[in-house]
């Protein structure tokens, strides 16, 4: 059976009404029929019948034992962190995203949780900054926005010999194409609100664990925190599952085109998209991965902001918004928008240029996305060229 026959057999239907869409049960409470004795439900923070059927989902998808649903990706990443304790260290990923940056450095490091960045393309480069305090490693592969590929397998290695858990964040791979679980990972997180859901309409976080132990605490934790992931929600992130796969192909062929484009074109200077061999990390991708995904960042040769800003307002079909992995094509300036809270020279220095513009590739059809960008840097030319004759025409006349 393929995973995409047996993901859409997973849904269950309902077994008391038959019916073929999962119930929302839209409830705060469970009727118990006496005290502490339920039909496995009793109050809607610690368990929902619609949160259960998605979990169940997503911890097969990923081949893991035990999911939790939360109210956003930054708190299905923050359950992870609460694993830990003063004293204990995380080793991340330089290139990560933005909110957990964040989070990691104005949240948990006054709590006396250090965190240390590393390039993680480099397994040698885990290895060497990895220490005795070393309780936690994050992995984004691939990384957001510059799209570097780890080594998950590797360093699943190396966590499990340095006694420490290894965290995958799978948002923009999905389990469509990569599973980090069954190589090695401990846990893996995902914004629910990209891909899983995929149509824009909703804010969710997912925590998977491989093993049923470490899944527990993860749970423990939702409930004693409470940032749950309600009903409604919880159905259209299901509903969006339902056709992850197929989405997934088309996001991957859209974006293996337009990468395609970006690195013939006279004004780009880097390209960022696994799926092209040029990509340093293009074949560990290729082997841990059944496909490339549907983000493709690009930096300018004239490597400003101000040029980033001019270009990504002047698209048509890729709206400029924060966020991703929905069908309708977006595109974003990190360093204005999403990865604005890291400090511009640690930013600069994990790759993320001034003029770093990330897009995210929908389901239109790739000659008109092609032909959007190719308009918008027809603009951007055209300005560059008005700027500079004004600027001479100033300098002729001083």
């Amino acid at each position: 059976m393929s995973n995409a026959t047996q993901l859409i057999h997973s849904i269950p239907t309902d077994p008391l009404t038959g019916s073929i869409s999962v119930p929302i049960y839209q409830t705060s409470t469970f009727v118990q029929e006496a005290p502490g004795v339920n039909r496995g439900y009793d109050y809607a923070r610690s368990n929902n019948p619609t949160r259960a059927t998605l979990e169940n989902l997503i911890s097969g998808l990923e081949k893991g034992q035990v999911a939790a649903a939360f109210g956003s990706g930054l708190a299905a990443i923050d359950a992870v962190v609460k694993l830990l304790k003063s004293g204990d260290e995380i080793l991340a990923v330089d290139d990560i995203y933005g909110g957990a940056f964040r989070l990691f450095t104005q949240v948990y490091e006054k709590f006396g949780i250090k965190v240390n960045y590393v390039d993680t393309t480099d397994v040698e480069n885990v290895l060497n900054a990895l220490t005795p305090n070393t309780k936690l490693i994050w992995l984004e592969t691939p990384t957001n926005p510059t799209l570097k590929i780890s080594d998950i397998r590797a360093i699943a290695n190396l966590a499990k010999a340095r006694s420490c858990w290894l965290c995958v964040d799978n948002t923009f791979a999905t389990p469509a194409l990569q599973q980090p679980l069954s190589l090695g990972a401990d846990l893996v997180v995902h914004s629910a609100t990209k891909y899983l859901g995929g149509h824009s309409d909703l804010i969710a976080g997912v925590v998977v664990a491989r093993e049923k132990e470490l899944g527990e605490k993860i749970k423990f934790i939702q409930n004693a925190s409470g940032a749950i992931l309600g009903p409604f929600d919880s159905w259209l992130v299901i509903r969006g599952i339902e056709t992850l796969h197929l989405r997934i192909e088309k996001h991957c062929r859209n974006a293996q085109a337009v990468a395609e484009f970006l690195e013939t074109h006279p004004a780009v200077d880097k390209i960022f998209y696994p799926g092209l061999p040029s990509h340093p990390n293009h074949l560990i991708a290729k082997q841990q991965s059944k496909g490339f995904g549907g983000i493709v960042s690009f930096t300018l040769k004239d490597d400003t902001a101000a040029a980033a800003v001019q270009f990504v307002t002047a698209t048509h079909y890729f709206k400029l918004a924060e966020s991703l992995g929905g069908i309708k094509s977006l595109l974003c300036h990190p360093a204005n928008m999403t990865h604005k809270s890291i400090p511009g020279a640690i930013r600069r220095a994990a790759g993320v240029a001034d003029s770093l513009v990330r897009l995210s590739v929908g389901l239109e059809d790739s000659d008109d996305l092609i032909s959007d960008l190719d308009q918008a840097f027809e603009k951007l030319e055209k300005n560059t060229t008005a700027n500079k004759n004004e600027e001479l025409l100033t300098r002729v006349h001083a």
